[in-house]
C-alpha cells in the first residue's frame, strides 16, 4: 500500500501562500486544515491509524467538522460541539481557543455504529512559553472530553464519550537535545487489587502527543518529522523533494485547469510533480497523464504544443515519447 496521497488544489494553494511568509500562526493553521496534511500527521502519531494508508485516513476525517478558534474555555466549548446546546458563560475566565479541531472515524471501534476520535492539532511557535506544554495539552484534552456532554444530570449517558487526541507541534525554542523528537502520553491502568480486569477502551480516552521540531539546519530524519519540518520551514532547499514523498501533485487534472493562476512555490510544486511523474512513471502508465495534461493546457489557454510543454517544464521529446506509448 502506498503512503503517498494525491494532492488537491486546496493544499497546493496553501503551500504556495506559505512560501512567501516566514513563521507560523495563520499561515501554518491554513496548511494544517487540509485533509492531506492532517492524514500524514495522523498516520505518524495516532495508533488507531497505524495499519492504514494516508489515503484511507483521509476518508476517515470528517471534513465538515474541521474548525479553528473554537473556545476551550469551560462553558463555551459544548455549544460549538453540540450545536444546539445552551451556552453557559463563566465569568472572569480567560478565553483559550483550539487551533484546529475535527472528528475522525475510529476504525477499531466502528462496527455497527460509527465511533469517532476527537482530534485537536495545535501548532505552537514556542516550546518554552513559561509553562510546560504538557500541562496545557492535558487541559485541552480535559475540555475536549467534557465538551462532548452538555448539562450533567442523573440521566447523562457517559457511554457516549469518545476518545480525544491533542497533538502539539512545537517549532522554535526547542533544546538541542530534544530537537526532532515525539512524546506520547496516554491513560494506563497501572495497578489492580483483587480480581478485576478493566477494559482498556473504557478508560483509554485521553492521548497527548508532543512533537518537537528544531531548526531548518537540523536533520529531521524521515517520516512525520521530516514532513513537518518541511512545511513548518518552507524555505528549506529540499522543500519540494520532501513534500512530494508524501503528497503527489502529478496526477490531478483539476490542478492543470488552474495552472494559469499559480505562481511561486505552488507552480514549482506542480511542475516538479509533473517532471517526477515523467521520470518515475513513464513505464507505469503515466504517459497517458502527461498527454492529457499538455492537451488540457493547450485547450484552456489556447497554447501551441511547444508553449504548453514549456509551461509545464516538459521536454517536447518526452511528450512525443509519451504519445507514442499510447498507440
Amino acid at each position: 500500500m502506498s503512503d503517498t496521497i494525491e494532492g488537491s488544489l486546496e493544499v497546493l494553494n496553501s503551500f504556495q501562500i506559505s512560501s512567501d511568509v516566514e513563521g507560523m500562526d495563520t499561515i501554518s493553521k491554513d496548511i494544517l486544515k487540509n485533509k492531506e496534511v492532517l492524514a500524514v500527521i495522523l498516520k505518524g502519531v495516532v495508533k488507531e491509524y497505524e495499519d492504514y494508508t494516508p489515503q484511507e485516513i483521509m476518508e476517515f476525517i470528517e471534513a465538515d467538522s474541521i474548525t479553528s478558534e473554537d473556545d476551550v474555555t469551560t462553558g463555551r466549548t459544548n455549544t460549538r460541539i453540540q450545536g444546539d446546546n445552551v451556552e453557559f458563560v463563566q465569568l472572569n475566565e480567560k478565553t483559550s481557543n483550539f487551533d484546529i479541531r475535527f472528528t475522525s472515524k475510529n476504525p477499531l471501534l466502528s462496527e455497527d455504529v460509527q465511533v469517532n476520535l476527537h482530534i485537536d492539532v495545535e501548532p505552537q511557535r514556542n516550546y518554552k512559553p513559561g509553562y510546560p506544554i504538557e500541562k496545557r495539552g492535558m487541559y485541552y484534552l480535559a475540555r475536549s472530553l467534557s465538551s462532548q456532554l452538555s448539562l450533567i444530570t442523573e440521566h447523562t449517558d457517559y457511554n457516549s464519550l469518545e476518545k480525544c487526541y491533542s497533538i502539539w507541534i512545537c517549532r522554535d525554542n526547542v533544546p538541542p537535545e530534544e530537537r526532532y523528537s515525539i512524546s506520547c502520553y496516554e491513560m494506563e491502568n497501572s495497578r489492580n487489587f483483587g480480581k478485576c480486569h478493566p477494559e482498556k477502551e473504557d478508560y483509554d480516552l485521553l492521548n497527548l502527543i508532543i512533537i518537537r521540531l528544531g531548526s531548518p539546519e537540523c536533520s529531521a530524519g524521515e517520516g512525520i518529522l521530516e514532513f513537518l519540518s518541511a512545511i513548518f520551514y518552507p524555505h528549506k532547499k529540499n522543500f519540494l523533494d520532501t513534500v512530494q514523498k508524501y503528497i503527489d501533485f502529478s496526477h490531478n487534472e483539476e490542478l492543470l485547469e488552474e495552472v494559469s493562476h499559480m505562481s511561486g512555490l505552488g507552480m514549482s510544486i506542480l511542475e516538479e510533480g509533473m517532471e517526477k511523474g515523467i521520470e518515475k512513471g513513464m513505464e507505469k502508465g503515466r504517459a497517458n497523464q502527461l498527454v492529457i495534461s499538455v492537451t488540457n493546457l493547450m485547450k484552456s489557454l489556447s497554447l501551441s504544443l511547444e508553449e504548453a510543454c514549456k509551461a509545464l517544464n516538459v521536454e517536447l521529446s518526452d511528450y512525443e515519447k509519451a504519445k507514442s506509448m499510447m498507440k
